[in-house]
């Protein structure tokens, strides 16, 4: 039912929404859910107000002997309803319209002069989406056993579901799916080792624009095909030597960001803090000396063995901006290994 509901919102919404692609239609979309969420306020009889509507999911009779009262029996009915759905989105992909979708995400301009109606196939694919996300509205309702307009529609929520799909890897299928590991992850647990979570986060998000804009999954597909060609046992080396140097520099940033915060929403507790199980005077000299000199130390080590990842040949890999993924062709820059450019 609720699969259904959301496609039924999705035909009703997505003829004007899918007219425009990208980041418009992002957009758009967001400003769709804040409207939503404003009418979750302006219409409390239909919406149920801030308080929004609940319900109780062991009411009436038990179906085979369930009455999904406990949460072992929810997590399962989950489970299932999750892995089905994942297997039929990913059966989708291979389809005709699944390819087309494919093809529009990545050159929208060559689809049309083969003849297809971009705005059309972008329509349908809005629907589908619509119906997943239904199904996972309703599943989320079962659980929770209320539903709220302002929590569930906001731009918070919204945006922090474009952000994660975007760190684990938009274009590829099994993106999103790191994408929602890494929220449950940064939500639930890094949130509770400190209230700097949400700069971290941003940290990150910087980061993987700047150094890795195709998400996780594309980290992940390229060393893939590294290995799939015997190159990977080489980068290996340079790969620990990257990470480990780039933790002495997070290490010494995370110091002094957790000393300043530390200073701005705990002053009442004293200059003494707990930083990786290490006693730290908040407001010492000495602790904000040594913090800036292990990430400066850090970074230059970074900028070092970076520099020799280059001339070594092995840094110039990248999955390039056009790539057409799900059993197509992907395309990669050259790899300049041993002196020769070799295309994988």
């Amino acid at each position: 039912v609720g699969g259904l509901a959301g496609a039924f919102f999705a035909i009703l919404l997505g003829f004007v929404t899918t007219k425009k692609s990208g980041t418009t239609f992002a957009m758009i979309t967001l400003g769709i859910g804040e409207l939503v969420a404003s009418m979750a306020l302006m219409f409390p009889e239909f919406f149920g107000g801030e308080g929004g509507i609940t319900t109780d999911r062991v009411y009436g009779k038990a179906f085979f002997g369930l009455n999904f009262g406990s949460g072992m029996q929810v997590y399962y009915l989950i489970a299932a309803y999750c892995f089905v759905c994942t297997a039929a989105m990913f059966a989708f992909t291979g389809t005709p319209l699944g390819r087309i979708l494919n093809a529009v995400r990545d050159n929208p301009e060559r689809v049309e002069f083969i003849g297809y109606n971009t705005q059309r196939v972008r329509y349908f694919a809005f629907i589908i989406a619509g119906f997943f996300a239904g199904i996972g509205g309703g599943l989320a309702t079962i659980n929770f056993e209320i539903v709220t307009g302002a929590d569930s529609l906001n731009v918070v929520r919204s945006g922090g579901y474009l952000l994660f799909t975007f760190l684990g890897g938009a274009t590829f299928f099994f993106g999103p799916i790191i994408g929602a590991i890494l929220m449950v992850l940064a939500f639930i647990l890094f949130s509770e080792f400190t209230s700097a979570w949400l700069l971290y986060l941003g940290m990150i998000f910087l980061f993987m624009v700047m150094y890795a804009p195709g998400g996780i999954a594309s980290l992940i597909m390229m060393n893939l095909r590294l290995a799939k060609y015997g190159k990977l046992g080489r980068l290996w080396p340079s790969y620990l030597g990257l990470g480990g140097t780039a933790l002495v520099a997070l290490l010494g940033a995370a110091c002094m960001v957790e000393m300043t915060y530390h200073l701005q929403l705990n002053a009442a507790l004293g200059p003494e803090m707990t930083f990786m199980g290490a006693s730290i005077n908040a407001k010492g000299l000495t602790s904000w000396f040594g913090a800036a000199f292990v990430m400066l130390t850090g970074l230059g080590m970074f900028e070092l063995c970076r520099r020799q990842f280059q001339r070594q040949g092995l840094g110039r890999h990248h999955l390039t901006a056009g790539q057409v993924h799900d059993g197509l062709v992907v395309n990669l820059q050259p790899l300049l290994l041993q002196g020769q450019t070799q295309r994988l």
